[in-house]
């Protein structure tokens, strides 16, 4: 059975531009057909379970889901914080003062990771749309379960980013995450891409909104995804 790239980015609730990152940069298989990208399901689910992405709808969607420790992430956030006014100019210094900040990480561990920040290539920006970007690091790390990390980001201005949004919006905010493994890494950026496609990262008064409001808001998408992967294929049809 074959799916093409709208069934293959509703299932995993991303946008098509994350499917053709996959492609692109992670070996997503596919084939190409008059112009259209054609999904083997039988494939897509291997290489989905093999990066630790589970799809939670349509085509792919399993029996049941569970939101494990590693995708929660208000958790995340709370180890990485919020950061606020930051220059464009200056946002690698900052990804590596975030890195420095965290007690959790040993001298190496931070040692390493500043090094792949300032290493050329060493960060994907990842562009999403909504004035959103979810940058992270090119090569895949494993920290460990406690060790995994977002930051949410807040621009003074984008002129520094020669990266163009899907949208044609220009970047004011940032997510750079760290995710505690390599197999919750796509998890993690397909959860987070949910999260801003959504609605959920807009409230009215953005700039007064507290550290404490914003990790509430993470807290209460975490709840309801958990919510929603509790529960069976069975019962979401019953239900509609």
């Amino acid at each position: 059975m074959y799916l093409n790239l709208i069934e293959v980015a509703e299932s995993f609730g991303v946008s098509e531009k994350v499917v053709e990152g996959w492609i692109q940069h992670n070996s997503l298989p596919c084939v190409s057909d008059r112009g259209r990208l054609l999904f083997d399901r039988a494939r897509v689910a291997d290489w989905a379970g093999s990066h630790g992405l589970t799809a939670r709808t349509g085509f792919l969607a399993p029996e049941g889901g569970v939101l494990t420790d590693e995708l929660a992430l208000a958790s995340l956030l709370m180890r990485g914080g919020v950061w606020r006014s930051v220059s464009s100019a200056d946002i690698l210094p900052v990804f590596e003062k975030i890195i420095l900040s965290l007690p959790m990480l040993s001298p190496n561990e931070q040692k390493l990771l500043s090094q792949r920040i300032h290493s050329k290539g060493g960060i994907v920006w990842a562009p999403i749309g909504n004035g959103y970007a979810l940058p992270h690091f090119s090569t895949r790390i494993s920290l460990g379960n406690d060790k995994g990390f977002l930051a949410l980001i807040f621009l003074k201005d984008s002129s520094a980013f020669q990266e163009v949004s899907p949208d044609g919006k220009p970047l004011e905010r940032l997510i750079f995450f760290v995710p505690p493994s390599p197999r919750s890494h796509f998890g993690i950026l397909a959860r987070l891409s949910r999260l801003i496609a959504q609605g959920h990262l807009c409230p009215p008064n953005e700039e007064e909104t507290s550290d404490e409001e914003w990790i509430d808001i993470f807290s209460r998408f975490d709840a309801n995804r958990l919510q929603e992967e509790s529960k069976s294929p069975k019962t979401r049809s019953t239900e509609s």
